[in-house]
């Protein structure tokens, strides 16, 4: 009873949230965010492009990643690595993301080296250097990416699980890091076409959070920032959720030592009801030792080493997986048996209440986690970032909170069954086997002479029936031996 009420007393603590912002957008259409955070003399600076490998055309894939790549090395009135730079001023945390909607760049810098970190930020975003040379390096580098990625354990669900979620066409059927040949196919007219369509401030949100004052940030965004021009119009995909019937099951041999088993589902987008029920859903059954799938698979049967569901999220739309790797010898197909006997007792049953507040107050406490830093990977300026990207109020965080504080747990059944109950893709990844050559073999110098020919043995034919027989043909008379 004593942990249900300190449960419930963090979700209702979580109801007083807030990241105070101001917001304001420039001539030229850069929508800029501040937020204030004197704890400490940093400032992060954080930079969203809205553009994706969604917004790739078909022969194309991998682009938008490329182009991150290249936003690293070197503007106009800024030769050289933009890294480098940062570490010079005593930066931390300088990075680039991209994803299926977005780009996006930050850092967090010494508040006395704000002028310098949006100075460079707005050379690379107006004035980017462009560079066949460079461009080849940076092919290359991503195409290594890509190498290692295939090589890593079980890379070869991740190229698998879009090409088959997902039907032809749907800007999500593709890897954000793209195919070999279409980033050998990248050109320099690609390069600038594609900065002078995407990366203009038109299409950018720039956050500010950290220890500075609205008012000056403002000055000094509109001094390094106000005077490029801005891009072009833009198309942006909304939601197109690729909602599936029937099953589709497909086995791949890994080279990895334990078989393992997907199972994807699509779902709904950022911050709708069913996504934020589904995202708890999944730490019902796989969020600690006591989560259904992994204290069943896991720890009573042990036929299981791990057990991960997730809920993988998007602007258009989002996936809800479960993926569970058997033990070393175990048989997948009773793997998944008993998944599925767990899945369908939630369908029928949702979660108790003692799960449903577990899985709320951690969900809370994961996000009050973020909220205490301002930058980085993870931090209030992404939070706000995001929020005005997908749905034009940096806010937006607030809409996902009143969903979980709000989740019933017929709200958690509900969703499941409309989005769980059908339309599953199954990945079965199973061991390849050690399979060697003999160390030797045929003599494969010249081919080998053929032999005498055999004699040739026909039947001998039987004499034909007597005039007035009822039968008229012949017989074939064999001989007996």
């Amino acid at each position: 009873m004593a942990l249900a009420v300190s449960l419930l007393g963090r979700v209702s603590f979580a109801q007083e949230i807030e990241i105070p912002f101001q917001k304001f957008v420039l001539a030229n259409g850069l929508t800029v965010v501040i937020h204030e955070d004197h704890k400490a003399p940093i400032v992060a600076v954080n930079v969203w492009y809205h553009v994706g490998s969604k917004n790739e055309k078909p022969g194309k894939s991998g682009f938008a990643h490329l182009f991150e790549h290249l936003m690293f090395e070197g503007s106009e009135h800024a030769q050289g690595r933009f890294v480098d730079a940062m570490e010079r001023i005593g930066a931390t945390g300088t990075d680039g993301e991209t994803d299926k909607d977005r780009t996006c760049f930050y850092e967090n810098v010494p508040s006395s080296a704000l002028d310098f970190a949006l100075w460079m930020e707005s050379d690379r975003m107006g004035y980017l250097s462009f560079d066949q040379e460079m461009l080849d390096l940076q092919r290359g580098v991503v195409q290594n990416e890509k190498r290692q990625g295939e090589n890593k354990p079980y890379g070869a669900a991740w190229e698998l699980i879009p090409k088959n979620t997902y039907p032809p066409g749907h800007t999500y059927s593709w890897n954000s890091i793209g195919e070999m040949a279409d980033l050998d196919a990248v050109s320099m007219t690609d390069v600038k076409e594609w900065f002078k369509t995407y990366y203009g401030p038109s299409n950018a949100v720039l956050v500010l959070a950290g220890d500075v004052d609205t008012k000056t940030a403002k000055e000094k965004v509109e001094e390094y920032f106000g005077s490029i021009p801005p891009g072009p119009p833009v198309t942006h995909h909304g939601a197109w959720i690729a909602k599936t019937t029937g099953t589709h099951r497909q086995i791949v041999q890994v080279r990895d030592p334990q078989a393992r088993i997907y199972k994807p589902w699509n779902i709904p987008e950022y911050w709708t009801p069913d996504e934020d029920y589904l995202d708890l859903v999944s730490d019902v059954l796989t969020l600690g030792k006591s989560s259904r799938l992994y204290k069943r698979l896991v720890f009573d049967d042990q036929i299981a080493l791990d057990a991960n569901a997730y809920a993988s999220l998007g602007e258009s739309g989002g996936q809800f997986g479960i993926q569970l790797t058997a033990r070393d010898g175990q048989d997948l197909r009773q793997v998944e048996k008993e998944l599925d006997e767990e899945l369908a007792r939630f369908l029928r049953e949702g979660p108790t209440p003692q799960e449903l507040a577990r899985v709320k107050a951690n969900h809370l406490a994961d996000f009050v986690r973020k909220t205490e830093t301002v930058g980085g990977a993870e931090g209030k300026s992404r939070l706000l970032a995001q929020g005005q990207t997908y749905f034009d109020r940096p806010d937006a965080y607030k809409i996902s909170l009143e969903h979980v504080r709000d989740a019933t747990a017929e709200d958690l059944r509900l969703a499941a069954n409309r989005w769980l109950s059908d339309g599953v893709y199954i990945l079965e990844a199973h061991p390849f086997p050690h399979l060697n050559a003999a160390s030797a073999g045929a003599d494969r110098s010249k081919a080998p002479e053929p032999g005498a020919a055999p004699e040739l043995r026909l039947p001998k034919l039987g004499w034909p029936l007597m005039p007035g027989s009822p039968r008229t043909s012949l017989l074939l008379q064999v001989p007996l031996r």
